[in-house]
């Protein structure tokens, strides 16, 4: 009895082993898809991304501050609801325009209880020195909070990721800025600029994103998203 106990122990684990594996494998997909940390290849293009949409819980993701330290995005700890807006860095002039543009709702959003981060596909020490001279003026004193995405860890968890094309790369080393001190360096990797809003209890509840990326969220709808938030 014995013998035929030891003969089938082997075969037995690696039933068990493998069950259990699958199973590990297959919280894991779960806990992925329910907080936004599925393994999201990074797009081909612009167009073909898959950005997280309303009624999707949003991802944990890490950035990193003016002073190059980690800042942990954790959407099931929010103290306030949030207002995440994604831009490719300040080497882009719509990006610029857009950040000048907020200013006129940075403050009453805030008022309204609603944080708003901006994250930039910059590394840390050009976070604010790459935003054009008016756009640095325009944002002064408003206490814009801007991290960054250098490493895309963010928006590949978002889902905007994308490959951009050498021509855009041999463009910018072209004009004299610096690919690799942003988004750039990780595979080529820009993210389609973005906005998404996000509730206390860490839910999507609005998301906007365009390939184009000279179209933005106009001032005044992101002011409308802030306040269907807080209701």
């Amino acid at each position: 009895m014995s013998r035929i106990t030891d003969f089938n122990l082997g075969p037995r684990v690696s039933m068990g082993t493998a069950l259990l594996a699958v199973m590990v494998m297959s919280l894991a997909c779960s806990m992925s898809m329910q907080y936004g940390h599925a393994d999201v290849p990074i797009a081909d293009s612009a167009e073909a991304v898959q950005p997280l949409s309303r009624g999707q819980n949003a991802p944990q993701f890490t950035l990193r501050t003016v002073t190059d330290e980690a800042f942990v995005f954790n959407p099931r700890e929010l103290e306030r609801p949030a207002v995440l807006i994604t831009f490719r860095g300040g080497w882009c002039p719509f990006c610029n325009l857009h950040l000048s543009e907020l200013r006129h709702v940075v403050k009453d959003i805030d008022a309204l209880g609603v944080d708003v981060l901006f994250l930039s596909g910059d590394r840390p020490d050009q976070l604010y020195e790459t935003l054009s001279r008016e756009t640095q003026e325009d944002i002064a004193g408003l206490g814009y909070t801007i991290y960054s995405d250098a490493d895309a860890q963010a928006a590949i968890a978002l889902g905007i990721a994308f490959r951009a094309s050498q021509a855009t790369i041999d463009r910018r080393r072209e004009r004299g800025q610096d690919v690799e001190g942003s988004s750039m360096q990780r595979h080529g990797v820009l993210p389609v600029p973005s906005v998404f809003a996000i509730s206390r209890d860490g839910v999507i509840e609005f998301a906007y994103a365009n390939a184009d990326y000279r179209v933005r969220l106009p001032a005044d709808e992101l002011l409308a998203v802030a306040e269907e938030l807080v209701q």
